[in-house]
């Protein structure tokens, strides 16, 4: 083999192992991503649960007018996509933590926050 030829074999492999590099990169933002999506999907959904149980009276078991009361439903507190628990209750605000049942880095997992008023909600990202 001549000389171009060897040279040209090692740059194959070079480009080859940085566009698996790169793919390996992409697929992991992407895994995060998507657990994140999924972590704040379902505190979207426990929102508009504790929405509902602040905006029903209290004589058809709801919180008339308080989130003091509200409790994340059984199936909810852990899920295919993480853990949820309710952090803080009080008569105005209910914050609800996410947390993915999957590490994103070497012991960090996918984390959400919602805080929840009776007419708005307010995600943030911890992790």
């Amino acid at each position: 083999m001549g000389q171009q030829q060897l040279l040209l074999i090692v740059m194959g492999v070079i480009v080859v192992g940085i566009m698996v590099a790169v793919g390996i990169n992409l697929f992991t933002a992407n895994a995060i991503e998507q657990k994140r999506e999924e972590i704040l999907n379902e505190c979207t959904i426990l929102a508009s649960e504790a929405q509902l149980y602040y905006r029903k009276p209290k004589l058809l078991g709801g919180g008339g007018n308080s989130f003091v009361g509200w409790t994340i439903p059984k199936e909810y507190t852990s899920t295919v996509a993480g853990n949820f628990v309710n952090t803080s209750i009080v008569q105005e605000l209910v914050i609800i933590t996410g947390t993915g049942n999957e590490l994103v880095t070497d012991t960090d997992s996918v984390q959400i926050q919602m805080h929840v008023t009776r007419d708005s909600l307010q995600a943030i990202i911890i992790n």
